[in-house]
């Protein structure tokens, strides 16, 4: 693994960015934008993802960073869970909600991934080899 300096060179986090722009062209393309409940949800449950890896990786230790990844992890299911909604109330297509949840469950994995990782080092600090 290259040597991550920044909460930005996570590919989990470059991902989860992906997913929340999705959420956000979803809210500003469809019906979901009058659906203001649902719509403040998964758009909030979608920025906590990146934001969670992003708040881990700045406390400096892999304790709470792997804190911070499960807040994020339960996340990805979160959203999962908001675009069933989304697709139930006929916000978005079937093709839409695969695209979106494929994303949001390989990011889940990779979250898990890196978790262990990160439990299994020797290095204990918040930059990662």
């Amino acid at each position: 693994m290259a040597k991550i300096e920044r909460f930005e060179d996570l590919e989990i986090w470059q991902l989860a960015r992906e997913i929340c722009k999705d959420v956000w062209n979803i809210i500003q393309n469809t019906s979901l934008q009058r659906d203001y409940k649902l719509r403040e949800q998964i758009n909030g449950a979608s920025g906590s993802i990146m934001d969670n890896i992003s708040e881990g990786f700045e406390r400096d230790g892999n304790r709470e960073f792997i804190n911070f990844l499960s807040i994020a992890k339960a996340s990805c299911g979160e959203t999962r869970s908001q675009l069933y909604r989304c697709l139930d109330r006929n916000h978005i297509d079937e093709e839409t909600f695969k695209r979106i949840s494929e994303k949001a469950i390989l990011n889940s994995r990779k979250i898990k991934s890196f978790m262990i990782y990160l439990k299994n080092s020797d290095k204990k600090g918040s930059k990662y080899d």
